[in-house]
C-alpha cells in the first residue's frame, strides 16, 4: 500500500497556476461583479482578479474540468469534468462569496458536455457527453436532482450544447447535430418536457448557443460558419445568415451586444462584428486559433476573449482591437528548467520555449520556432543561455535576455533530439537522441564541434544529467538501460538495466542514483555497484515521467501519469506531500535551488508552483 493511501498525509499548497485550456468552449467568464475572470485549467477552476492578476484556486474536480458557467447573480460558479470512459463525472457547484464547494453531483458518465444556470439561481440544468446522453436539472437548494430526461430523443445525433432562458426558470434550450429543442421544466410530475424547433430544409450541427435578454429569439452558431435565428415563441426559424462568406472552421461562439448586432467567433480565429438581420461581418480581428470564449458587457465597451491557443485578450469595442493579456501553452508542456543558483526565472518547453518569472505568474519571453517542438531544454550555468532540443534533430542556443538564436547545431541526432544537457563550464552539451545515442558537443566561439559519440542504448534518450565537476554524466533510455559515461575518455563506466525507464538523477553528493519509468518503481542505486539497493512503489498507477532531488538531499519530488505530485524523504523512501491539481499527465519536476518552490508541468499544457512543504538547511 503507498503511504498516500493513507488519509492523514499532508496535501502540497498551490501558489500559481500558469496556463488555460482555451478549448473549454465558454470556459473564460467574468464574474458579474466584473472584478475576476473565472476560467478552468486541467482539474482546476481559476479566479483570477482583473486589476492585480492574483489568483485564488479552487480545488475539488479529479480530472480536467469540461464545462464551466456562472450564475447571473454571481452567487455560484458550476464546473463539470471529463473522467474516464464509464466513470461518473462529477459537478461541482461552487460558492462564490465562500469559495468553496457548494454540491459535488454525480449523476453524468464519461463527460459533462454542458451546464447552465436558472435565472433566479433555483436549478442547474446539465447535459452529459456522448457516452451519457442524458440532461439533468438539479435543486440547488437541495442539491438533489429534480428530473432526468434523454437527451437524444428521436434522433441518434447527440447533443452539444444548452443554455437557459434570461426571465423564466421554467425554459431552456438544448442543441446539437440537426436538432434544437425547447424543454419546459414540470415541477408537479418531475418531467422535462421537449419543443422541437422547426428549421425547414437547412440542417445544420449547432456549437453554441445565445438567447435575446427578452427571451424572444435563439441565435446558434452552426460548424457550417453560420448563424440561425430561431423565434422561441414559435420555435420556427426566422433568418440565416450569412448567405454569402460563412465564417471558417465554424462558429464557435456568439454574444448578442445593446443594438441587436452579435459578437462572433470562429474556428479560423476570427472575432467579427455581425449585422442584427443579415449576419453579415460588419468588421473583423483575427486572433491566433480558434475563439472559443466571448465574456463581458457592450456597457464598458470591454470584453474579454479566450481562444485555443490558451490566449486570453482584452477586447474593445469601441476601437475594433484586441490586446494579448494572457498567453501560455497550448499543449503539452515537455519539460521545465531552472538556472543554476537562482530561483527568479524557469523555463519551459512545448511548441514553443517560455522564460517566467518565479514571483510573479507572467510570462517574460516567448520563443517560437514554427513547425517544430522543443522536447527538452536547460540553462549554461552562467545564465546567458538556454540549450534547448527538438524533434527535428537540432540543437538551438538562445540568449536569455532577449531569445535571439545564436547557435545552431544541425543534424545533431536523426530520429529527433530527446535530452539536453550543459556541463558547469558552459563550454559542452551532452545531448541524446531517438536513436539511442549519446553526443558530446564543444561549443566554441562562433561554431561547435562533436567530440564523441556514445553507444550504449538501443532506443531513444530521455533524460540526460551531469556531475558537478563535469567528468561523468548518466543517461536513461526507453530501452530500460541507465548508462553512467566518463567526460574525459568518452566511454561508458557502468550500465544498469530496470525493465523500464524514463528518468534518473543523482543524489547532490552523487554517490547515488535514482532511476523511475513505466513500472512505477523508485529504485535507488550506488554509482559503483551493479544492483539495486532498495525499490518503492512511486505511483497508483502508470509511469513516473520526471523525478528531482532538494539542493540538501534529504527530499525528492516526483511525477507522474497519475497526475500527483509527491515530495518524498530520501532516506525513509516514503511520501510526506502529495499535490493533486493537474488534469493530465505530469511531463516534468523541478525543486527550486533555495527550496521554496516547487514547479510541475503537465500534458494538458498547465504550469503549477506549489510551496515545497519543508525548510531549506
Amino acid at each position: 500500500m503507498m503511504a498516500e493511501e493513507v488519509q492523514d498525509v499532508p496535501q502540497l499548497q498551490v501558489e500559481n497556476v500558469l496556463g488555460f485550456s482555451g478549448h473549454v468552449f465558454s470556459g473564460l467568464r467574468v464574474h458579474p461583479d466584473r472584478e475576476f475572470l473565472i476560467y478552468p485549467l486541467g482539474c482546476t477552476v481559476i479566479l483570477k482578479n482583473i486589476s492585480d492578476g492574483k489568483q485564488q484556486i479552487l480545488l475539488g474536480h479529479t480530472s480536467s474540468v469540461s464545462c464551466l458557467s456562472v450564475s447571473k447573480s454571481g452567487s455560484y460558479i458550476a464546473s463539470g469534468q471529463v473522467s474516464s470512459v464509464g466513470s461518473k463525472a462529477t459537478i461541482i457547484i461552487w460558492n462564490y462569496a465562500e469559495r468553496g464547494i457548494h454540491a459535488k453531483l454525480d449523476l453524468h458518465k464519461t463527460t459533462v458536455e454542458a451546464v447552465a444556470f436558472s435565472p433566479s439561481d433555483k436549478y442547474l440544468v446539465s447535459l452529459g457527453g456522448p457516452d451519457d446522453n442524458r440532461i439533468v436539472v438539479w435543486n440547488i437548494e437541495t442539491k438533489l436532482p429534480i428530473c432526468v430526461s434523454s437527451a437524444l430523443l428521436r434522433s441518434s445525433e447527440p447533443c452539444l450544447t444548452l443554455q437557459y432562458f434570461n426571465t423564466n426558470d421554467d425554459f431552456f434550450v438544448s442543441a446539437g447535430s440537426g436538432t434544437i429543442q425547447i424543454w419546459k421544466l414540470n415541477l408537479t410530475d418531475r418531467k422535462i418536457h421537449p419543443t422541437g424547433c422547426n428549421t425547414g430544409k437547412l440542417k445544420r450541427i449547432v456549437k453554441c448557443l445565445e438567447i435575446s435578454e427578452d427571451d424572444q429569439f435563439l441565435f446558434c452558431g452552426t460548424t457550417s460558419g453560420d448563424i440561425m435565428k430561431i423565434n422561441l415563441k414559435s420555435a420556427l426559424l426566422s433568418n440565416s445568415g450569412p448567405v454569402i462568406g460563412p465564417l471558417s472552421l465554424g462558429v464557435n461562439v456568439v454574444k448578442i451586444l445593446k443594438s441587436g448586432d452579435l459578437l462572433v467567433g470562429s474556428g479560423a480565429g476570427v472575432l467579427a462584428l455581425c449585422s442584427k438581420t443579415s449576419f453579415k461581418p460588419l468588421k473583423k480581428v483575427q486572433l491566433e486559433k480558434g475563439v472559443t470564449s466571448i465574456t463581458g458587457s457592450d456597457e464598458e465597451q470591454q470584453f474579454f476573449i479566450g481562444t485555443e491557443a490558451a490566449q486570453m485578450y482584452r477586447f474593445s469595442l469601441e476601437d475594433f482591437t484586441a490586446e494579448a493579456i494572457s498567453s501560455s501553452h497550448s499543449s503539452a508542456v515537455r519539460d521545465v528548467a531552472i538556472p543554476s543558483g537562482t530561483s527568479e526565472l524557469f523555463a519551459t518547453c512545448s511548441n514553443d520555449i517560455r522564460l517566467w518569472s518565479v514571483k510573479k505568474p507572467k510570462e517574460v519571453l516567448c520563443i517560437t520556432v514554427p513547425h517544430v517542438t522543443c522536447n527538452a531544454l536547460d540553462f549554461m550555468v552562467d545564465g546567458s543561455s538556454i540549450i534547448s532540443a527538438w524533434d527535428d534533430g537540432k540543437i538551438r542556443v538562445f540568449t536569455l535576455e532577449t531569445g535571439r538564436l545564436m547557435h545552431t547545431i544541425h543534424s545533431a541526432h536523426k530520429q529527433g533530439v530527446t535530452a539536453i544537457a550543459g556541463t558547469r563550464d558552459g563550454r559542452r552539451i551532452i545531448s541524446g537522441g531517438g536513436q539511442g545515442e549519446v553526443h558530446v558537443w564543444e561549443l566554441l566561439p562562433h561554431n561547435h564541434r562533436l567530440l564523441g559519440i556514445m553507444k550504449e542504448h538501443k532506443a531513444a534518450v530521455l533524460c540526460v544529467k551531469v556531475t558537478k565537476d563535469d567528468k561523468e554524466c548518466v543517461s536513461a533510455s526507453q530501452d530500460g538501460t541507465c548508462v553512467i559515461w566518463d567526460l574525459v575518455k568518452l566511454v561508458s563506466i557502468k550500465l544498469m538495466k530496470a525493465s523500464t525507464l524514463r528518468t534518473v538523477c543523482y543524489h547532490p553528493e552523487e554517490f547515488q542514483i535514482l532511476t523511475s519509468g513505466t513500472n512505477s518503481k523508485i529504485v535507488y542505486w550506488m554509482v559503483f555497484e551493479d544492483s539495486p539497493i532498495r525499490v518503492v512503489d512511486g505511483s497508483l498507477y502508470g509511469s513516473i515521467n520526471d523525478m528531482d532531488v532538494t539542493q540538501d538531499g534529504k527530499y525528492f519530488v516526483t511525477g507522474g501519469e497519475d497526475q500527483q505530485v509527491r515530495v518524498w524523504d530520501y532516506v525513509k523512501g516514503v511520501v510526506t506531500h502529495v499535490g493533486r491539481a493537474h488534469g493530465g499527465s505530469i511531463t516534468s519536476i523541478k525543486v527550486c535551488p533555495n527550496s521554496r518552490v516547487l514547479l510541475s508541468t503537465s500534458a494538458d499544457g498547465g504550469i503549477i508552483r506549489w510551496k515545497f512543504p519543508h525548510p531549506s538547511s
